[in-house]
């Protein structure tokens, strides 16, 4: 997207966050594609392991493919103690969700929830329904300076930030201004903070299409600029740290401090179901809970999504997450092995097959599926035109055998003779 251009009136023309329209009508065609092909919105019920039963009807008349769309990059979200916290909290409660705002009553599950994710990753933990929704809650108050001493920052977005960030960039304009840089550029960000007295930085920890960001460089830049951070680190919750901290948290100090926020995900690697802020005072905790949107007029997450995340911090806090912590590591290696992306040798479970054309995309995709393996294909608007690519989505509960093959299937479709990826 393009950076904010100052009016005289202080005005900003309208389009220059949002091109609603452009996306539509551009990405239409690829999206009719994909599910002309069978690729998007497919019913399926989950089996053992990675193992999906497609459509729907007698599951013994159901084609089984094994699943690298789901991001449970650990493999928890069929776990036996994640399903029985979901229904044990149900039970407990005699009911779903309370219809009301978590600034009037809350179940007491969730407190607890809140304060064993509060312990686990030595923060201030607070749960929403959804990532996105935490998000929403907290780009109007980083954009108001409410996080930064009273004094409104220039919120700087990594250009590749999650949609889930970029979707505020109207909202957190309407406070104050708003750069757009190239992803990953410590340089540019290095140049808006000797420029500007207080700037915020929104980025995610893992990229959702790959790589990660420069968590060492930014955190230099805190401590020569006071940068104020934002991370969203939804795909590297749980993948890394002792209790599953996260790629991001487990690069900061143990007190977080009042410089710095962490959304995560407790749908991907935590295996249940919801989002979350870790935040580093009880100043900003506050200010969450009397002044996020989604906090104060919305529902908490239902009670079956807080069963299963403390179904889940019991598994967090015991070996077992080591154990497939380990275990995702060395199918991550298996997979880099045999087929060479941008992200090989990096430790996140995100592979990106580069295709380009998008029609290629589509069709390769369905081939994968016809041969057993239900991948991502991406294109615009998650990817630049003419960036056409598959998503593969390693776990834990992969088996190496179904891995090998997929990377056999793989390699036959877009690879030459020598075995490099065209």
């Amino acid at each position: 997207m393009p950076q904010q251009i100052a009016l005289s009136d202080g005005g900003r023309p309208p389009g220059h966050f949002r091109n609603t329209a452009y996306m539509v009508n551009e990405s239409k065609p690829y999206f009719d594609a994909a599910h002309v092909s069978g690729l998007m919105a497919v019913q399926a019920r989950s089996m053992a392991g990675r193992t999906v039963a497609l459509g729907t009807g007698r599951l013994d008349s159901r084609p089984l493919v094994t699943d690298f769309v789901r991001c449970s990059y650990l493999g928890l979200d069929n776990h036996p103690v994640i399903v029985a916290g979901a229904i044990e909290a149900i039970e407990a409660h005699r009911s779903l969700h309370w219809s009301c705002a978590r600034t009037r009553l809350n179940f007491d599950l969730l407190a607890e929830l809140e304060a064993t994710l509060s312990e686990m990753f030595c923060a201030r933990v607070l749960a929403f329904s959804t990532v996105m929704l935490a998000n929403l809650g907290a780009m109007p108050l980083l954009a108001s300076g409410q996080l930064t001493g009273g004094r409104k920052p220039v919120v700087v977005f990594d250009r590749i930030a999650h949609t889930s960030l970029a979707y505020h960039k109207p909202v957190v304009a309407d406070e104050t201004r708003v750069e757009t840089i190239a992803h990953n550029d410590i340089d540019a960000l290095e140049r808006l903070c000797r420029e500007h007295p207080v700037v915020a930085y929104v980025c995610d920890g893992v990229y959702s299409m790959g790589g990660n960001s420069p968590i060492k460089e930014l955190r230099q830049l805190q401590e020569r600029y006071g940068l104020f951070l934002y991370i969203d680190d939804a795909h590297g919750i749980s993948l890394f740290g002792r209790q599953g901290e996260g790629f991001a948290r487990s690069q900061f100090p143990q007190v977080l401090g009042d410089r710095t926020i962490i959304a995560a995900s407790l749908a991907k690697g935590f295996g249940a179901s919801g989002g979350m802020l870790m935040v580093g005072t009880a100043d900003y905790e506050a200010l969450f809970r009397r002044y996020s949107i989604p906090y104060a007029f919305s529902v908490a997450p239902n009670l079956a999504a807080v069963g299963a995340a403390l179904g889940s911090c019991k598994i967090h806090r015991s070996a077992e997450l080591g154990e497939r912590q380990r275990q995702l590591a060395e199918r991550i290696k298996i997979f880099d092995r045999r087929v060479v992306t941008a992200e090989q040798g990096n430790s996140f479970p995100i592979r990106m097959i580069a295709i380009g054309s998008e029609a290629k995309a589509i069709a390769i995709a369905r081939e994968l599926l016809d041969a057993g393996f239900y991948t991502s294909v991406t294109f615009f608007p998650t990817v630049g035109r003419g960036k056409a690519g598959i998503r593969v989505c390693i776990t834990a509960d992969h088996e190496a055998r179904d891995i090998e093959r997929l990377c056999d299937c793989i390699l036959e479709r877009i690879a030459d003779p020598a075995g490099k990826l065209l």
